[in-house]
């Protein structure tokens, strides 16, 4: 999309939504009534005017980029023959021109609606001014988050409205990306002054602000190529207030953060808030659709069988696709929540069935008709589990409505209170390699702890045991390969070497395999035909494949978008403010 149509939400009033949801959080204005002009006249109406920035300026990133990027990047996810997987990803690519456009969509929505709250002359109380105008600023920053990491030196379009206005959209420049995140920065200060300390389920407050400002921090230590103290300081310092202030606790069960009923949980800090209908389109979570196997729902509408959990997850969770389901010892929860094995049940889906059967879905037409029909679609053996809610009912007892085709109401959660406590251990140990402070290693424990009951408590952690925490607690959530993108801003080649050690192939022959355990239980592995991709190519990874190409017709339009035109610097605080 070119800057022109980057910003042109802009000028817009508001992108209109009517739409009735079964949730409190989602209620929606009614379509006459949503204008600038005439709608935010009281507090009510401020609250509801920016609910729709939790959902459907988001859309296109779901849509494929968000699971590309931030997983099969990163080793997580097997997509054979994905530019994404192979790094050959180029600037044409319709993902990546959906994420680019998606996210600057973000930021021009989250200013207009800024800006129309700020100035709104109606019977609206300071507080509910305040709040909604912080909600905007923090999703104004994640976006901004995003794309500094995705796409390294970015234009800065401060208000969007504004560009339109003097029509100097054409003519920006990229800013380095240092200067970037200071923005990101000041923008998320302003957002914890504006915001409440509480708010309403699901809804960002001061500390969900404050969890980001941490996670920025710790990004942008390493951004200059060696790691700032200063910065890493300030990383802990802001996690810490959230873990001890926030009043906010990890949930005991690890799979129930993924369930209908814990959309909107307090260790969710911020979430996409998705409703189940079409009507609007873009509000609903899409996920489900592109994950799941053929067949895991009623409407026909899956097409996830091929996109698989990677062999690479499975050796991090120290589990083999080639041992018999009988002698698998699960020692960490996440796995299950995370990828299906065989022998796997789920009581959580299908509970109208008394729950989902993994090998039985696969095999049993009568158990699951309009599904795989016999045939293991997975090349890696596993299938996905995060991002799936289930069937109809199961999202009716979840949510208290059906859902629809390609749309459900399952939170997509961005920033998860475990993510603030791994932040926190990672930003203590500093620029060194472990440490022994307690506080680091409580807020580590505290996290592998609920997953993995036998785990006793560590008098050190080091910076190799909060990375591989890390992916093990938030695995397919998006977030994976930009943990590589702040390790390659100041250790290049260690971010490289770990990409490389990755098996990040297929199996062969595994479903033979399953289908014969499946009917007659007996588990005999033929390691000609039944074997790992041992050929596969190692992945010609560079530096440079940190940084996503920016669109093509984007760069056409502004030149200064190239990868040849200098990124220039810029005083952030000096040439921009929310007064």
């Amino acid at each position: 999309m070119k800057l022109s149509k980057i910003t042109y939400m802009a000028v817009a009033a508001l992108m209109v939504f009517g739409a009735t949801s079964c949730e409190d959080f989602l209620d929606r204005p009614a379509e006459d009534s949503y204008n600038a002009n005439n709608y935010y006249a009281n507090d009510d109406q401020c609250n509801a005017g920016v609910l729709y920035l939790y959902s459907s300026p988001w859309s296109d990133f779901t849509r494929g980029a968000f699971i590309l990027v931030g997983e099969t990047m990163a080793g997580n996810i097997y997509q054979g023959q994905s530019p994404y997987l192979d790094f050959s990803v180029n600037g044409t690519d319709e993902n990546l021109v959906f994420m680019y456009e998606s996210l600057w969509q973000v930021n021009a929505h989250a200013c207009q609606v800024y800006n129309n709250i700020r100035n709104a002359s109606g019977d609206i109380t300071e507080e509910t001014r305040n709040k909604c105008m912080g909600e905007c600023l923090t999703l104004k920053a994640l976006a901004y988050f995003y794309l500094v990491r995705a796409f390294g030196d970015i234009p800065i379009i401060h208000d969007a409205t504004a560009e339109v206005s003097n029509g100097t959209f054409g003519d920006k420049h990229k800013v380095l990306k240092e200067d970037v995140y200071e923005y990101i920065i000041m923008t998320l200060e302003e957002a914890m002054r504006l915001l409440p300390k509480s708010n309403d389920a699901g809804r960002i407050d001061y500390y969900c602000a404050e969890g980001l400002l941490a996670k920025v921090y710790l990004t942008r230590s390493g951004v200059t190529g060696t790691r700032s103290a200063d910065d890493l300081a300030k990383a802990a310092a802001y996690a810490k207030d959230v873990i001890d202030n926030s009043g906010r606790h990890l949930l005991g069960n690890y799979a129930d953060v993924f369930r209908l009923a814990n959309n909107n949980s307090e260790e969710s800090l911020i979430g996409w808030r998705w409703f189940g209908t079409t009507q609007p389109w873009t509000a609903q979570n899409f996920l489900q659709s592109s994950l799941a196997m053929q067949g895991f729902d009623e409407f026909g509408d899956c097409w996830g069988g091929w996109t698989a959990p990677s062999v690479n997850l499975q050796d991090d969770f120290g589990v083999d696709v080639l041992q018999s389901p009988a002698n698998r010892i699960d020692t960490d929860d996440r796995r299950k929540a995370t990828m299906m094995m065989p022998g796997d049940v789920y009581e959580y889906f299908w509970q109208d069935k008394g729950g989902f059967n993994y090998l039985k879905f696969i095999y049993d037409a009568d158990y699951a008709p309009g599904g795989p029909s016999g045939q293991l679609q997975s090349p890696t053996g596993v299938s996905c589990v995060k991002h799936l809610y289930g069937n109809s009912n199961d999202h009716y007892l979840g949510l208290g409505y059906y859902p629809s085709a390609q749309a459900n109401g399952l939170a997509t959660h961005i920033l998860r209170l475990s993510d603030v406590y791994l932040v926190y251990a990672e930003a203590m140990i500093g620029t060194g390699t472990s440490t022994t402070d307690e506080s680091a290693i409580d807020a580590y424990y505290a996290v592998r702890s609920r997953s993995i009951h036998s785990a006793t408590r560590p008098t050190q952690i080091t910076w190799e045991d909060v990375w591989k925490e890390r992916n093990l607690e938030l695995a397919c959530e998006g977030d994976r390969w930009y943990d590589y993108v702040r390790l390659s801003y100041y250790d290049p080649a260690l971010a490289i070497s770990k990409i490389r050690a990755q098996r990040r192939d297929q199996y062969y022959g595994l479903d033979a395999l399953y289908s014969e355990y499946f009917e007659s239980g007996a588990w005999n592995v033929n390691t000609t035909d039944t074997r790992y991709n041992t050929d596969a190519a190692i992945p010609n990874i560079t530096v440079e494949d940190f940084t996503l190409p920016k669109p093509t017709d984007d760069v056409a339009f502004n030149p200064n978008m190239s990868d040849d035109a200098e990124a220039v610097h810029e005083d952030v605080r000096a040439l921009y403010s929310y007064e």
